[in-house]
C-alpha cells in the first residue's frame, strides 16, 4: 500500500479538521495493529505500518500539514512547489519539506548538534498535610524513551550509518537564491552528515518509542502551590541517541478545612463565646505535626483580632524552622438562651455604665456630635 496513492487523513481514519491529539491517537492504534512484531512475515501489514507512519510524520507537524493541505502529495514530490532534485519516498518527507520551503536555515560551519529531547510537565495535587511533612511517591507517565531494539541509534540491528550522498558528509548544503548563496543544514541527513543504512523496524529510525515509565518523586517539606520539582533527564528521549529532556513536576496544594496558607504562615478563624471574649480563656488548635497549640485569649478581645504563635506554621522550604500560626478571633453572640441566662444578662445590662464597651460609647458620642441629641 503506497502512501502516495491514498489521502493521508483517510489513511489514518481522521477528518481533515482533526486536532493533533486525535491524529496521534489514531496513529498509535494503527501502528500497534500493523506493527511487524505483531504480524511476523506479513508483508501487507508491514506496508500498512510504514504507510501510517509516513502519514503521521506529515500530519503531526503543523508546517508539513499546512503544505500538504495546500498542495497535496505534490508538496513532497519532484516537481512540487519549489521541488528539489530527485524523487522522494515518505521516509524523506521532512527532509524534502525543508528543501522546498527553506524552514531550517543554519548558521556556522560543521555538522549540527544532536537535538535534545523535549522537556515535559506533570501536574500533581497534594494535601496540606503532605506539603507540611513532605512525601515520597511514584508517578507513571507515557514518555518517549530510547528504543530497546536499536539502543537509540535508529538503525536496524546489524546495520549502521553511511555518509550522506547529498552533502558528502559535511552536514550542510548550498543553494543559489538570486544573487545570494545560502548555506543550510542538509535536508537529507538533517545536518548529521550521515544517514541510516536501514531504519529500525520498531522506532522507524527515530531511535525512540513511547512507553509507560514509573518514576519515584520526593516532595520536600514546605512546598506550596506553584513549587516546581525538576527530574533531570526524565523528559522525552532525544532522536537517535541525543540527550533526553527534563521532567518538571508542578505542585498544587488542596484547600484545607481548617487552615489557610499565607506563605509560611497558617491562618485559621476561631469562633469564641462572648463570655470567653469578655472574661478571657484558652483555646486549643491542633498542629499539623500532631501536637496541640494552646492559645491564650485575653479578656475583652474583639472580633477580628489576630493572635500569633511563633514557629507553629509551615516548614520553611529547604531551610530551617517554621512560620507562624495566626488565629483570627470571631466573637459569637448566643442565639438560644434559657430563662436563667436571660435573667442574668438582664441584671448585667442594668449595671452597665457605658465604660464596659468603649467602642460602642464612642460611636454614639460621634452621632450626637454630628446630629445632635
Amino acid at each position: 500500500m503506497s502512501a502516495t496513492e491514498t489521502d493521508l487523513y483517510e489513511l489514518l481514519g481522521v477528518d481533515r479538521g482533526a486536532e493533533a491529539a486525535a491524529i496521534k491517537s489514531a496513529y498509535r492504534k494503527l501502528a500497534m495493529k500493523y506493527h511487524p512484531d505483531r504480524n511476523p512475515g506479513d508483508a501487507d501489514a508491514e506496508a500498512h505500518f510504514k504507510a501510517v507512519g509516513a502519514a503521521y510524520e506529515v500530519l503531526k507537524d503543523p508546517q508539513k500539514r499546512a503544505a500538504y493541505d495546500r498542495f497535496g502529495h505534490a508538496a513532497f514530490q519532484n516537481g512540487g512547489p519549489g521541488g528539489g532534485q530527485g524523487g522522494a519516498d515518505f521516509s524523506d518527507i521532512g527532509d524534502i519539506f525543508e528543501t522546498i520551503f527553506g524552514s531550517a536555515f543554519g548558521g556556522g560551519g560543521g555538522r549540527q548538534r544532536q537535538q535534545r529531547g523535549a522537556d515535559l510537565r506533570y501536574d500533581m495535587e497534594i494535601t496540606l498535610d503532605e506539603a507540611f511533612h513532605g512525601k515520597e511517591t511514584e508517578i507513571e507517565i507515557e514518555v518517549s524513551q530510547a528504543c530497546d531494539t536499536c539502543n537509540g541509534s535508529g538503525a536496524e540491528p546489524g546495520t549502521g550509518t553511511r555518509g550522506c550522498n547529498l552533502c558528502k558528509g559535511h552536514g550542510k548544503v548550498r543553494a543559489n537564491q538570486g544573487f545570494f548563496v545560502v548555506e543550510r543544514p542538509c535536508p537529507n541527513c538533517h545536518g548529521r552528515g550521515e544517514v541510516l543504512e536501514e531504519e529500525c523496524h520498531s522506532c522507524r529510525g527515530e531511535g525512540r518509542v513511547d512507553q509507560a515509565q514509573a518514576l519515584a518523586v520526593e516532595i520536600p517539606p514546605g512546598v506550596d502551590t506553584g513549587t516546581r520539582i525538576r527530574l533531570t533527564g526524565k523528559g522525552e528521549a532525544g532522536p537517535r541517541g541525543a540527550p533526553p529532556g527534563d521532567l518538571y513536576i508542578f505542585l498544587h496544594v488542596k484547600r484545607h478545612n481548617v487552615f489557610e496558607r499565607d506563605g509560611t504562615s497558617l491562618v485559621t478563624r476561631v469562633p469564641i463565646s462572648f463570655t470567653t471574649a469578655a472574661l478571657g480563656g484558652c483555646v486549643d488548635i491542633p498542629d499539623l505535626d500532631g501536637s496541640t497549640n494552646s492559645i491564650d485569649i485575653p479578656a475583652g478581645i474583639q472580633s477580628g483580632k489576630q493572635l500569633r504563635k511563633r514557629g507553629a506554621g509551615m516548614p520553611v522550604l529547604q531551610g530551617r524552622g517554621r512560620g507562624d500560626l495566626v488565629v483570627e478571633i470571631a466573637v459569637e453572640t448566643p442565639t438560644k438562651l434559657n430563662k436563667e441566662q436571660k435573667a442574668i444578662l438582664e441584671q448585667f445590662r442594668e449595671t452597665e455604665t457605658g465604660d464596659e464597651c468603649p467602642q460602642s460609647r464612642g460611636f454614639f458620642d460621634k452621632l450626637k456630635d454630628a446630629f445632635g441629641s
